[in-house]
């Protein structure tokens, strides 16, 4: 009961942080703030966003069509695809991060304990980072 209220809250949360942001879509956001994060391989940023080379292919495209990423290669690795944020990018992250903080703090004055509630959600990021960093591990070892 309580796995099916947090999973409901957490969908719910992450609806509501979406439409605050007017610029960027949360999947789009989520792209671009994995490279500005410094996740500058597009192969990473599937990874640490648990995204098919299908749906980070169509986030990068849309996202370098709008000006907000660059793409470049390696030339050491042909197959790598290496991704940066525009000044225009940032520019637009930012504006949403800040739509999506005054979304987040209007939720959380309604919690009992908002600093709480906002430090246990920043420490699921970091849960999320460490489990999505180890799937990558593991596949890459599997290769």
């Amino acid at each position: 009961e309580t796995y099916a209220a947090a999973t409901a809250a957490i969908a719910r949360l992450a609806r509501l942080l979406e439409r605050s942001c007017d610029e960027l879509s949360l999947p789009h956001y989520r792209v671009l703030s994995a490279v500005a994060d410094g996740e500058g391989r597009a192969s990473r940023v599937a990874a640490r966003l648990s995204l098919g080379k299908p749906a980070i292919s169509a986030a990068v495209e849309a996202l370098v069509g709008r000006g907000l990423l660059e793409r470049g290669g390696d030339a050491a690795d042909q197959r790598a695809i290496f991704l940066a944020v525009t000044p225009a990018g940032l520019e637009v992250l930012r504006g949403c991060q800040e739509a999506m903080n005054r979304a987040l703090d209007n939720v959380l004055a309604h919690s009992a304990y908002p600093a709480t509630a906002l430090e246990t959600l920043a420490g699921l990021g970091s849960a999320i980072d460490v489990y999505a960093d180890e799937r990558f591990q593991q596949a890459e070892a599997a290769q």
